[in-house]
């Protein structure tokens, strides 16, 4: 699940689009956007992750995904 979310990502991600504090704004067309929604919603599962709302459930598991596929330093992915 990481891997791919991680692929989806930098396919449609455009270099430049970095905030001043940090986030990135990441606009997936369809149909990869309802394979992300999928994969977040499996991921949301599977790390119990838990929200207010369906939008911040999917945030949470983002979060988690993106450390898992090595967009952070402290991925678990990350390849030498």
């Amino acid at each position: 699940m990481a891997e791919e979310t991680r692929r989806l990502l930098r396919l449609h991600l455009v270099s430049g689009e970095e905030g001043g504090d940090g986030t990135v704004l990441v606009d997936v067309p369809y149909p990869d956007a309802a394979v992300v929604a999928a994969l977040l919603d499996v991921a949301a599962e599977c790390f119990g992750e838990r929200g207010d709302s369906v939008e911040e459930t999917r945030q949470a598991a983002l979060e988690t995904l993106l450390q898992l596929a090595g967009f952070d330093g402290e991925s678990q992915l990350r390849r030498s």
